[in-house]
């Protein structure tokens, strides 16, 4: 399965995808920046506060890599930034989790305190919604083009239903309504052809 198959170009989606990943990259260049101008030193662990956290040129490096990637996958949107939204986003958390652990020992090379593993978290899940937005449910609708990619059989007899519907029509009468799917209702034909 190629990612370019699932998405059309025009999707609705892509626009979720493209803002989430701008967003958040935005939000991880500022605060690179922010450690780039106090000047820090690379593996410092008892670094300068930005914003609230601890932070060395180590993490600023890393947060502005990020930072770039999610910009140029928003930039590029579609499936790629729905993609690159779930791995940075798990990879956000799965950092959280490795620093809440190594907090106040040597294997903290990035300097994060408490505040930054909260952070990690929150924007984990924030970059992983937005990634997996529309994607992930056990409800889509049936025009996701997700849902259509997973259950194609189904898929293709809604469209064909929705295709005979329409040329199948009595005396040319027009609908009101769009065509039924099956095992729903019928819809509702013009005055015309009653």
């Amino acid at each position: 399965m190629r990612l370019k198959e699932e998405l059309p170009v025009d999707h609705h989606l892509a626009t979720v995808y493209r803002w989430g990943a701008g967003l958040c990259g935005c939000i991880l260049l500022v605060f690179g920046c922010l450690g780039f101008a106090d000047a820090l030193n690379p593996f410092d662990t008892s670094g300068d506060r930005i914003a609230g956290m601890t932070t060395n040129t180590a993490l600023s490096v890393i947060s502005l890599v990020v930072g770039l990637a999610l910009l140029v996958a928003a930039a590029v949107g579609g499936n790629v930034a729905s993609t690159v939204n779930m791995v940075v986003g798990g990879s956000f958390l799965l950092s959280g989790f490795y620093h809440l652990f190594v907090l106040d020992r040597p294997a903290n090379f990035l300097d994060f305190g408490m505040t930054n593993v909260m952070f990690s978290f929150v924007m984990g899940l924030l970059i992983l919604t937005f990634g997996m937005y529309g994607r992930v449910s056990s409800k889509l609708s049936h025009d996701n083009p997700y849902w259509r990619r997973r259950h194609p059989r189904q898929a293709a007899a809604e469209s064909l239903a929705r295709r005979r519907a329409v040329t199948a029509l009595p005396g040319g009468a027009e609908r009101t309504a769009p065509p039924a799917l099956p095992g729903t209702p019928s819809s509702t034909l013009s005055e015309d052809s009653r």
